[in-house]
């Protein structure tokens, strides 16, 4: 049985991404919340028996996920992603230490946090230059872009002007 908290949802999103977790929803709902300055949890429901969050509808940067703690029958891939775009390099940088914390760094702007789940940390001036009608130019941002882990808009820019 479960007990609700629930705050009134004023708008319903049509899709919600829908994350499963392994006993560690309060931990998540306090990491992202943590991170990013503009979290909302907007309802949680609770085990009668233990008082424990199982399941939970947070806003982040605007999104609602639903969030569900399912136990360990199943795991994140990269399969799924959260990409979030980036107005400076600064907040890459920022967001992109804060959720490899305790996670795993990848490739081309890709991390995964210490829960399993996958992001992508990309500037916006990526998806700019990568939609440029030279190719290119385009093509020598999207050459420097697999080069790299962590995005750098000084690199995108350097191989965007040649």
């Amino acid at each position: 049985m479960t007990q609700s908290n629930q705050t009134t949802i004023s708008t319903v999103q049509k899709i919600t991404p829908f994350l499963w977790f392994n006993g560690n929803i309060e931990e998540a709902i306090q990491f992202y919340s943590s991170i990013f300055k503009n979290t909302k949890v907007l309802n949680t429901r609770q085990m009668v028996e233990n008082g424990k969050i199982f399941t939970a509808t947070i806003e982040i940067e605007g999104q609602q996920l639903m969030m569900l703690d399912g136990g360990p029958l199943f795991k994140f891939t990269e399969a799924f992603s959260l990409f979030v775009n980036c107005a400076t390099q600064q907040e890459v940088d920022e967001l992109w230490e804060k959720l490899s914390s305790g996670g795993e760094k990848s490739r081309c702007g890709w991390l995964k946090d210490k829960f399993g789940l996958s992001w992508q940390i990309i500037p916006t001036e990526l998806g700019t230059y990568l939609s440029d009608s030279d190719p290119v130019k385009a093509n020598r941002v999207m050459n420097a872009m697999l080069q790299m882990s962590k995005i750098e808009t000084a690199k995108l820019i350097q191989a965007y002007e040649g």
